[in-house]
């Protein structure tokens, strides 16, 4: 699902990532760990097109990311790619449906399959008696479950996590970490996290380590 080779990125004389190459199976979920500064979310921004590689190749559900243009690389992130962060980002304007729905209409699918499916999410993931209350009514557990649902309303290839749980209390932060492998075995969801969560790291099908800008183990 995700092939990257060779990666390299710097800011100024400050080398991230010195020559990465991973591979990431259909349906795996890794983590990705490592001292701060290792390179973590740069990877994570990279693989997510949100940031550009200086040399190497990434390859996500077959497609070289890096030959795209902006406007269809544009598509390809609503389209492919779902974001979990350790701060939701939710629109405090919206609904918890509303915040949901969004990417989906950025998407221009049909509203109608939109708001569908994002019944469905919210129902899978246990937060419908939530739906038409705004982020500042909900606990931080109740809207990282709500950025998730939104992260999967286009049924992407690929869901990225960085830090997903890192601003939760202990009793939220167990309940996201199962979610994730929830989401696989519901889904058959492909997930990279990058986290400082021992536990976390710990149940995932592979842990990655990053030293220095490549993987150390």
């Amino acid at each position: 699902m995700i092939e990257v080779s060779d990666l390299t990125k710097s800011y100024g004389e400050v080398h991230v990532l010195r020559g990465l190459s991973l591979a990431v199976a259909e349906g795996e979920v890794i983590s990705i760990v490592g001292p701060s500064g290792a390179g973590k979310t740069t990877l994570l921004q990279i693989i997510g097109t949100l940031s550009a590689a200086d040399g190497g190749s990434v390859v996500v559900d077959g497609v070289a990311v890096e030959r795209l243009g902006d406007r269809d690389l544009s598509r390809f992130r609503n389209e492919k790619i779902g974001f979990v962060f350790q701060f939701h980002h939710l629109l405090p304007e919206f609904t918890a449906f509303e915040n949901v729905c969004i990417p989906g209409y950025i998407g221009g699918r049909d509203r109608g399959e939109v708001e569908k499916r994002a019944c469905e999410l919210i129902h899978m993931l246990g937060m419908e008696h939530r739906a038409t209350h705004k982020p500042a009514e909900l606990s931080g557990g109740e809207q990282q479950r709500i950025a998730i649902a939104r992260a999967l309303i286009n049924s992407p290839a690929v869901l990225l996590a960085d830090e997903p749980s890192g601003n939760l209390d202990t009793r939220n932060r167990d309940e996201i970490h199962r979610l994730f492998f929830d989401l696989r075995e519901r889904l058959g969801q492909t997930i990279v996290i990058v986290t400082h969560d021992e536990s976390l790291a710990a149940m995932a099908d592979r842990r990655i380590t990053m030293q220095d800008g490549l993987i150390s183990g």
